[in-house]
């Protein structure tokens, strides 16, 4: 597809970290080129913000999963799809302790220790972070046994299976566990990957038999609020974040997809450019963008999302 050079433009003058994911994934930009953009996101912008709030023995907030959005386990998620450096001494340091948590009865990490049973979104976002950050295959093995043995019949996965006895999956934790699996298949991890696919790929369906948003009852909107676009999506679901992961992870156009992308597209305004429109409540570090403004990480993810499956507006 074509982009508007204007609006090219103004996504390269935004923040490093947008302007890494522009140069990687809207325009030909040579290996060498992207790895000094990446290299800038650690010392520039929005990444050094959150790497100079870090404590000094690791870690971010008063707890590992609060206050959110504040937490270590917030903030890395951000740093990760922030796609900062890998290999940054503060973030290793920050991951060491999330591997001194408490591993629930069922397998996974679970902080919280009022509970018994591990949460699966927290999980997934786990393995997304620790994959990317490139952990040992030994500390992340046993959230992937987890993962596979919380998925439901219906291809999903929700938080509130082993808590509640939930019989229908739910899109946020789907989503969720998506981008942790698809994050371990792309750093080259072995363990159980020929199963995985095949997972995903139940996933998948379930995603789509909703058509991204709606009941597959009903065919109502589930939540008004995944029609909205926001950013960061936190541990929410979205119909942008999930064309974007569908995006990520190649899956190819399906028509279900349609209605989804109908709605994107239409959020475009006068300007070109694809607005915030939600905040999910809590405490941040700070905000990247003003809700309600135009926002440099929707358009880019929209656009990324329409170049994949050649999509012209």
């Amino acid at each position: 597809m074509n982009i508007d050079e204007n609006i090219l433009n103004w996504l390269l003058e935004g923040d490093p970290a947008i302007r890494y994911q522009v140069l990687r994934d809207l325009s030909d930009t040579e290996e060498s080129v992207l790895k000094k953009e990446q290299d800038t996101i650690e010392q520039e912008g929005w990444g050094a913000k959150f790497l100079a709030r870090a404590k000094e023995n690791g870690g971010w907030g008063s707890a590992y999963y609060q206050p959110k959005w504040i937490s270590t386990h917030y903030t890395l998620l951000d740093l990760k799809n922030m796609n900062i450096n890998p290999n940054i001494p503060i973030i290793q340091k920050s991951i060491d302790h999330i591997f001194t948590l408490p591993i629930g009865i069922d397998g996974g990490i679970n902080p919280g220790i009022t509970v018994n049973y591990s949460d699966v979104c927290i999980n997934g976002m786990i393995l997304n972070f620790a994959s990317y950050f490139k952990r040992a295959e030994g500390e992340i093995s046993h959230i992937v046994d987890y993962l596979i043995t919380t998925q439901m019949d219906d291809g999903g996965w929700n938080c509130e299976y082993c808590r509640k006895g939930a019989r229908h999956s739910s899109l946020h934790t789907t989503i969720n566990t998506l981008e942790g699996l698809i994050e371990y298949l792309k750093n080259g991890y072995s363990y159980r990957k020929n199963e995985i696919p095949g997972i995903m790929a139940k996933a998948h369906e379930f995603i789509l038999a909703h058509r991204l948003f709606k009941s597959d009852k009903t065919g109502k909107v589930i939540n008004k609020r995944m029609t909205m676009l926001s950013y960061p999506s936190r541990w929410k679901y979205d119909i942008l974040r999930g064309m974007d992961y569908f995006q990520d992870a190649g899956v190819k156009y399906d028509s279900r997809m349609q209605d989804a992308i109908d709605i994107i597209i239409s959020k475009k305004r006068k300007d070109g450019k694809w607005p915030v429109q939600a905040k999910h409540t809590g405490e941040v570090h700070f905000d990247m963008e003003k809700t309600g403004g135009p926002s440099r990480w929707n358009t880019l993810r929209v656009l990324r999302c329409l170049k994949h499956y050649d999509i012209q507006i």
